[in-house]
């Protein structure tokens, strides 16, 4: 079942001789469930991507669909909704609050929707991410890969559409890293979470189903795994 359209999606900042081409006529289609990764080098339009299908940037042209949805024909309002109910985004430095303890980080994004925290799954989460005994601990009272494990949680407590991560190992040691692979791995497998992150490093790539390189704003392979 498909989850995510993207439709001839281009992004472009300045205009002229100083036109650049971020995004070039990008079109691909993700299935529920998938666990895809983007990779290419840096400036090859990834994570202009990343942000574009979270409904952080908006385009110069195309349509991203999202459930069936055309994204960007929402209202600033409903586009402001959309990526707190729809979309889980896991950066490279955590963005935790640092007044806020393990499970208030977590549930942030339930109680800023003035919606009611489903505490069974909040625990199940927080046993499945290794956090039972850190919940009452601030973000400076955590390593590095416990705080990306928070802001996991804290993506995946929406029951989100999409799960976007954006270098989510790029601020970790390799073990750590390791480790937030496997949990994404396991969301994937134990929730059917849709994932697309953003990588470049081909190997930690190499953990997702399917992988589609960018190069210079365009698709240049879209591989399957296995």
């Amino acid at each position: 079942m498909e989850i995510l359209k993207v439709e001839d999606l281009c992004k472009t900042y300045g205009k002229g001789e100083t036109l650049v081409k971020a995004l070039d006529h990008v079109s691909f289609s993700v299935d529920k469930g998938e666990f895809v990764a983007i990779v290419g080098a840096s400036g090859s339009g990834k994570s202009t991507l990343l942000h574009i299908l979270g409904g952080v940037d908006h385009p110069t042209s195309g349509k991203v669909y999202v459930d069936g949805e055309d994204v960007y024909e929402l209202s600033e309002t409903n586009l402001a909704i959309f990526r707190r109910r729809q979309v889980g985004l896991i950066y490279q430095f955590y963005n935790l609050i640092p007044i806020l303890n393990v499970k208030e980080n977590m549930t942030l994004p339930i109680l800023l929707d003035s919606k009611k925290v489903d505490e069974t799954y909040l625990n199940e989460l927080i046993e499945t991410l290794g956090l039972k005994d850190r919940v009452n601990h601030l973000p400076n009272e955590l390593s590095g890969g416990q705080q990306q494990r928070v802001s996991i949680g804290r993506a995946l407590m929406n029951r989100p559409s999409l799960l976007l991560a954006d270098e989510p190992t790029g601020n970790l040691d390799s073990k750590a890293s390791r480790e937030i692979i496997d949990l994404l791995k396991l969301s994937n497998k134990k929730y059917k979470q849709t994932i697309i992150m953003i990588t470049h490093d081909h190997n930690l790539a190499l953990a997702a189903n399917r992988i589609i390189t960018l190069d210079d704003g365009k698709i240049i392979s879209d591989e399957k795994v296995r």
